[in-house]
């Protein structure tokens, strides 16, 4: 059989070389030859493919660990995903408070304890006058500076905002007004930060009167160092760039003239608020500023001790307390050194 095929093979050569020739049999076989070297790397690739298995899904069975490391992690600043979303309120929005008028609170005391203006209390509690105020009476207090106003029949968010100057994005963004409008019905309390607050009636102001010189009458002479006017805590001494000594105490506190003399200034001035001074003998004068009350009157004589004001927040101020204030001639002295 083998000897067959040799023939035949060697016939078929010979019919070739009969048809093309000698040389075109040989390029041929030559042509054949290189196909095949170079189609042998892509066969090869192919069948490794081919070849390749395929990995056997197991079913098994997920312990905690394995769970949280086939979890997805969110990328900083991207959204990840929630299935329970929650709103969080902004860091600067606290809720509206309600309290009560206790002895010695006045508007001054609660805007100062609430880091808001007197303005912003009266209007959500539509004070008009600031001596109205009562004991027991309850006291809201809005949850920013702005105003805490009522929602009218009619009432629109672009009315409101006109009404208080701002714009109404403030409106809808701060009661959530965009995807819960119901927030901003008739007879719902917005809250309109940064509005435009109408007026308060202050107390009247008693006018600035200053008596010096041989009208004030003589001066009783001096008893010693000079008394503290309260037993508070010092919050700021004397320097070149403070005039005096800082004493902070409870809101009402009495305040004792240092020493004997006679009453010279009392009134509103500017930063100090409501402040009295007393002349004393040796060309001194002390002066208590920032109070709430004054009890004693110009050319009037007071004694060492004796309760002339009560501490306050007038003027500008950042708590209670008595701004302490000495002068020899027209040079400002520590008043712990004398």
């Amino acid at each position: 059989m083998k000897h067959v095929s040799f023939v035949a093979l060697e016939g078929s050569s010979s019919y070739l070389a009969s048809m093309v020739g000698v040389r075109g049999l040989r390029l041929a076989l030559n042509t054949s030859v290189a196909v095949l070297v170079l189609s042998l790397p892509f066969a090869a690739t192919a069948a490794s493919r081919a070849s390749a298995v395929a990995p056997t899904i197991a079913a098994t069975t997920l312990t905690a660990t394995d769970a949280s490391r086939a979890q997805t992690v969110a990328r900083a600043g991207a959204i990840g995903g929630s299935r329970n979303p929650v709103t969080v309120a902004a860091e600067t929005t606290r809720s509206v408070q309600e309290v009560t008028i206790h002895e010695g609170d006045t508007l001054a005391t609660m805007a100062n304890y609430y880091d808001v203006s007197v303005e912003a209390i009266a209007f959500a509690n539509g004070i008009s006058d600031a001596r109205a105020l009562q004991l027991g009476q309850p006291l809201v207090i809005p949850p920013a500076e702005g105003a805490l106003y009522t929602v009218k029949d009619g009432d629109t968010v672009d009315s409101i905002a006109s009404h208080f100057k701002v714009d109404p994005g403030v409106i809808l963004t701060f009661n959530r007004c965009y995807f819960e409008p119901e927030r901003c019905a008739a007879g719902q309390k917005v809250f309109v930060r940064g509005a435009a607050l109408p007026a308060l009636q202050e107390p009247e102001r008693v006018n600035v009167a200053v008596l010096r010189g041989p009208t004030l009458g003589p001066t009783p002479p001096r008893t010693g160092r000079l008394a503290w006017p309260v037993a508070g805590v010092i919050t700021q001494y004397f320097w070149a760039g403070h005039t005096g000594v800082d004493l902070a105490a409870p809101y009402g506190t009495g305040i004792g003239a240092s020493d004997d003399g006679v009453v010279s200034a009392s009134g509103w001035v500017a930063v100090g608020g409501l402040r009295v001074c007393v002349q004393h003998a040796g060309d001194l004068e002390t002066c208590y500023y920032h109070t709430s009350s004054v009890y004693a009157s110009v050319g009037q004589q007071v004694t060492r001790g004796q309760i002339i004001a009560a501490i306050g927040l007038s003027g500008v101020t950042t708590g209670p307390h008595v701004h302490w204030e000495c002068k020899l001639g027209n040079r400002f002295v520590s008043c712990l050194d004398l």
